[in-house]
């Protein structure tokens, strides 16, 4: 006899690991990028990382999904990827990829992580949400966190260390922008081609705009293994394999839960920054980390009171009693 409710052990156990994953994909990231800059200049190792993810997930989608279902069909469609390619890829990698040649992996991580915070505000400007009295006190707690980070000053902002976080933190605008842009547009393809198409276009976006500010390209036949090695780590585990991992944890667990990876990132960012390059972790990075992290906490305020319900709801249960997210339903 098959038992109606199977057991959320193994589902539950696969998703915490892959989020761990995640968060060591993402984190790495911030390692490759730094350590390519020293090689490469910004833009034009931004677009080398889209080059090469985007030919690897465009591969992936072609080979494993029926070609009716990978094409862009409505106008929805193209404006999602046309957003996704501007704001999500070109916008957003053009400022980190500026942003972190002058700061740190753990304060670039930490600013970058605060596009869940930033949402909120583009949600109000474009999708006319309303954005509560409490929903605006996190946002502030979340700024004063970048304030204790970057402790802006005349002196401060001229030096590279500020400039390069506040870039960074252009970057989490855009992003947070970018996200709030696909929901209006409401695109009906799946997410992971989507993001394969926004790849390829971002890519030609961010080589353009390399000409365009007269970059000097070294030929990639003269490239240093390190730069090389940092372009493929950036692009296969940090981009073509992480973004797919994230995708399905947003299908899986929800968007809330999936976005708290932008909380552990910094974490491992800073670790792997200490253990690879030697960089020391600032003590106002320590500090302000905590204030983004309940900034966050107060915008999502109702949407984690829920999860953790659910969460009590499943753990709480006597022995024996499904919990009520594990039944079957007529939807």
């Amino acid at each position: 006899m098959v038992p109606l409710v199977s057991s959320p052990a193994a589902p539950r156990y696969r998703d915490a690991l892959l989020f761990v994953l995640l968060a060591v994909l993402f984190g790495g990231s911030f390692v490759a990028i730094k350590t390519g800059l020293g090689a490469l200049p910004p833009l034009y190792f931004a677009a080398l990382r889209f080059d090469v993810a985007a030919v690897a997930l465009l591969a992936f989608v072609a080979a494993t999904r029926d070609r009716g279902t990978w094409l862009p069909r409505t106008r929805g469609d193209l404006l999602g990827i046309t957003v996704a390619a501007a704001l999500l890829i070109a916008a957003n990698n053009a400022l980190l990829f500026l942003g972190q040649g002058s700061t740190t992996t753990a304060a670039a991580s930490v600013m970058y992580g605060l596009n869940p915070v930033l949402a909120p505000l583009f949600a109000w400007w474009l999708l006319r949400e309303r954005l509560s009295v409490v929903g605006m006190l996190g946002i502030g707690v979340a700024l004063a966190g970048v304030v204790v980070i970057v402790q802006p000053s005349p002196a401060s902002l001229a030096g590279g260390s500020a400039l390069g976080q506040l870039l960074v933190l252009g970057a989490a605008a855009a992003v947070a922008l970018g996200s709030v842009g696909l929901q209006r547009v409401e695109p009906r393809m799946d997410s992971v081609p989507l993001t394969a198409w926004a790849m390829a276009g971002g890519a030609v976006l961010l080589h353009a705009t390399s000409l365009g500010v007269g970059e000097a390209v070294p030929p990639l036949t003269t490239l240093a293994p390190v730069a090389v090695a940092s372009v493929l780590a950036v692009a296969i585990p940090s981009t073509a394999l992480a973004y797919p991992i994230y995708f399905g944890l947003i299908g899986r667990v929800g968007p809330v839960r999936a976005n708290l990876v932008a909380y552990a990132v910094p974490v491992f960012a800073a670790f792997m920054g200490w253990l690879l390059l030697g960089e020391v972790l600032s003590v106002w990075t320590v500090l302000g980390f905590p204030l983004v992290v309940l900034g966050f906490a107060l915008v999502e305020r109702a949407v984690i009171r829920q999860e953790l319900g659910r969460l009590r709801r499943r753990f709480g249960r006597g022995p024996g009693r499904p919990a009520t997210d594990d039944l079957p339903c007529d939807d």
